[in-house]
């Protein structure tokens, strides 16, 4: 029984995901089944009933007259029926001699069949008659004592009214309502689907200059909270760039001072050693003032992500003097993005994999959805249980493959940070080189 999908589950699987279709079904729905009331009880029980009442009236005029072929002297029955067809509204006939016909086949219609049974307990079970259609009229053919009876019923003395009237009535009727609902639910989803655009667009880190709220009041205040919430975001953000880049300006100055009295001083191991440790200050310093901005003060724009890989990893590898990243991509790869955030990104990344690996390799693809740039290497790669663990920042492992070796423990940090700034994300693997395989993923 486990196995088996609950209802609502099953159901779900045929719902619309969209606002739009479900909100379609909840006023489509009530007039489907509105119409199905209504055809049943205009179908089954007016038209039913109504039907066999005035069934009755003819089949009543019908033994009428077949009482006064029978009871009528043959002289006075051609008068007798011009009078009865004038005041009846019928059209007779009579056929001397003759004898009713079985009916080819089955009764047609809920009126034929209606008809053919009121006549029968009309006239009485051992006289023959038979029913039928001459065009839209009924045709009445009903044995007497030495011939046979024909009476054309016009079809207004047996039925209301057209039945197939009323279903083309019915269905202009529901598909004009059905077309101002998709109309009138169209506009009112809209403002929901571009508040969406805007807030994906966004959380991708690009600029919504032209979103502004309308629709329905309740859109308006999401609307309007939105647009609130991304002025404090990029309030806050502008902020603390000025203020790191004070911060950074103030740092940097005396690093350079110290510097600069180290270069004049005499060579020996000890300035050397102290020279270095300046130099990883400042990176250091580089490295943590770059994850507390995040980039934050650049706009996307659209970039090759196929020149932009190329540039960074030769780069990289001029850097650490290391032979080239062999590198599989298309010919262009364009996707918006903030360019100077996105290299720092890959050359975080790629310096951990030609830190520890010998050979390093970079694939680009792209599907419907997302752009990946996958970054591989041959080094000792990181286990599993271990791989998150790598991404906090200020953290270095303590064994195995030490990411950040003599580093300050930010690279993949600012790395996962840049990506998910994009609304994308950076995922650690094992590769088939042997070693660690790290995977951006930016939404195209």
């Amino acid at each position: 029984m486990d196995n088996f999908p609950s209802p609502s589950r099953f159901i779900k699987r045929f719902l619309p995901r969209g606002l739009f279709g479900r909100s379609l079904i909840i006023n489509v729905a009530p007039i489907v089944l509105l119409l199905g009331i209504l055809s049943y009880v205009f179908f089954e029980i007016n038209v039913d009933t109504t039907t066999r009442a005035l069934a009755r009236d003819v089949a009543t005029d019908v033994a009428l007259l077949v009482a006064l072929e029978d009871s009528t002297p043959t002289l006075e029955r051609d008068g007798l029926r011009a009078l009865s067809a004038r005041q009846l509204r019928y059209r007779l006939s009579f056929h001397d001699g003759a004898k009713v016909s079985p009916p080819a086949g089955p009764l047609g219609t809920t009126i034929d069949v209606a008809l053919d049974e009121t006549i029968a307990q009309q006239i009485g079970p051992g006289r023959h008659f038979v029913t039928g259609r001459l065009g839209s009229d009924f045709d009445i053919k009903v044995d007497v004592k030495d011939g046979v009876l024909e009476i054309v019923v016009p079809r207004d003395r047996v039925t209301v009214s057209q039945p197939d009237i009323f279903i083309a009535w019915m269905l202009g009727s529901s598909l004009l309502l059905l077309g101002i609902a998709v109309i009138f639910l169209r506009n009112q989803v809209r403002p929901i689907e571009r508040l969406a655009r805007a807030a994906d667009a966004f959380g991708k880190g690009r600029t919504v200059p032209d979103f502004k709220p309308y629709g329905a009041a309740e859109v308006r205040r999401a609307a309007q909270a939105f647009i609130t919430m991304r002025e404090r975001i990029e309030r806050h953000v502008s902020q603390r760039t000025e203020m790191l880049a004070g911060v950074s300006h103030d740092l940097k100055t005396p690093l350079t001072r110290m510097k600069l009295a180290l270069a004049m001083m005499p060579a020996s191991r000890d300035i050397d050693q102290l020279g270095a440790d300046v130099v990883e200050m400042e990176h250091m310093l580089d490295d943590y003032l770059a994850f507390a901005r995040g980039e934050g003060g650049e706009e996307a724009g659209l970039a090759d992500l196929v020149e932009l890989v190329h540039d960074t990893a030769a780069a990289a590898a001029r850097a650490r003097q290391a032979p080239d990243v062999q590198i599989t991509a298309p010919a262009v790869l364009p996707v918006s993005v903030k360019r100077a955030a996105l290299r720092r990104c890959l050359a975080n990344l790629l310096d951990n994999a030609i830190k520890h690996g010998r050979k390093v390799a970079v694939t680009l693809r792209r599907d419907e959805r997302w752009a990946e740039i996958v970054v591989e290497d041959n080094g000792p790669g990181i286990p599993e249980e271990r791989r998150e663990e790598a991404f906090r920042p200020f953290h270095r492992l303590d064994e195995g493959r030490n990411l950040q070796s003599g580093g300050s423990g930010l690279g993949l940090a600012i790395a996962r940070d840049i990506a998910r700034a994009h609304g994308g994300d950076v995922v650690l693997d094992d590769s088939a080189l042997g070693g660690l395989k790290a995977t951006v993923r930016i939404p195209v």
